[in-house]
């Protein structure tokens, strides 16, 4: 039900991400932007320290850390509110865990490294498990699937299974399909319009559609500009929100609430 459905708001603190790269990575005002999206009502911040946007290079994990790690201490020592690490590597998720992160959202799906599996069993955090076809320097060159949906789910299960194996709770998986990493924008449809196949997997499911290209691909003029995706970023929730998303990855907290709100109540008065 959509009062159910919570809001993870992003806290970018990189020099590169697609959107806010750059805007957020001195610490105070990182912070002031966290204090905002909690005022605005996240529900659970996304800290990310190394851009994964396609082109994007890798950043060195003390890099990572000496990003993510004074902030998230700064956020917990002034608000009880759930806290996500987004990254790859098993280092930077300890780390994180350990300054008060309570989330690892992994965009590897725990298969970047051969302990990630163990290490996301050891520290027994709620660990988000997203779908990429290739990694993010190249993902766009050249994504191909036979059936997007399918192989997307298939990929899923399968991680969720290795995390299991490894000990993880069945309760602290959650999925994410992986909307434009690796995908065309016909793959992203089909994604979002199929999304309860995914529900289906019997884990709850994460959809991060903010601000993403095939917006603009469906709207060339309006959406051109990152500015200009936000009704487009709000029909694409509301329409995974229907399908069983239960997390809002999203840059713009407070009328994504609203969106909400509003959404909830219609449903409700049915």
């Amino acid at each position: 039900m959509p009062g159910q459905v919570k809001v993870m708001g992003i806290v970018n603190v990189t020099p590169d991400s697609f959107s806010d790269g750059g805007r957020f990575l001195a610490p105070d005002a990182a912070l002031a932007h966290a204090r905002r999206l909690i005022a605005e009502g996240a529900d659970i911040l996304d800290i990310g320290a190394e851009s994964t946007r396609p082109g994007s290079d890798p950043v060195p994990a003390e890099a990572e850390i000496a990003r993510a790690v004074p902030l998230i201490a700064a956020i917990r020592a002034e608000s009880d509110i759930a806290i996500s690490i987004d990254t790859m590597k098993p280092q930077v998720a300890r780390a994180a865990i350990a300054a008060g992160a309570d989330i690892w959202n992994d965009v590897a799906a725990l298969g970047f490294a051969p302990d990630a599996p163990a290490v996301a069993a050891e520290l027994g955090c709620q660990v988000v498990l997203m779908h990429m076809q290739g990694e993010p320097r190249t993902m766009q060159a050249s994504p191909h699937y036979d059936d997007v949906v399918g192989e997307v789910c298939a990929f899923l299960a399968a991680r969720a299974q290795a995390a299991l194996a490894a000990g993880v709770a069945r309760d602290r998986i959650v999925l994410d399909p992986g909307i434009g990493f690796g995908k065309r924008p016909e793959h992203n449809l089909a994604l979002i319009a199929r999304l309860g196949e995914v529900a289906a997997l019997g884990f709850p499911v994460l959809l991060g559609v903010s601000r993403k290209r095939f917006i603009a691909a469906l709207d060339p003029v309006g959406g051109a500009a990152l500015d200009g995706r936000l009704a487009g970023s709000l029909a694409a929730a509301l329409a995974g929100v229907e399908k069983g998303a239960g997390i809002l990855r999203v840059h713009d907290v407070a009328e994504t609430v609203q969106a909400l709100k509003v959404w909830g109540a219609i449903a409700a008065a049915r």
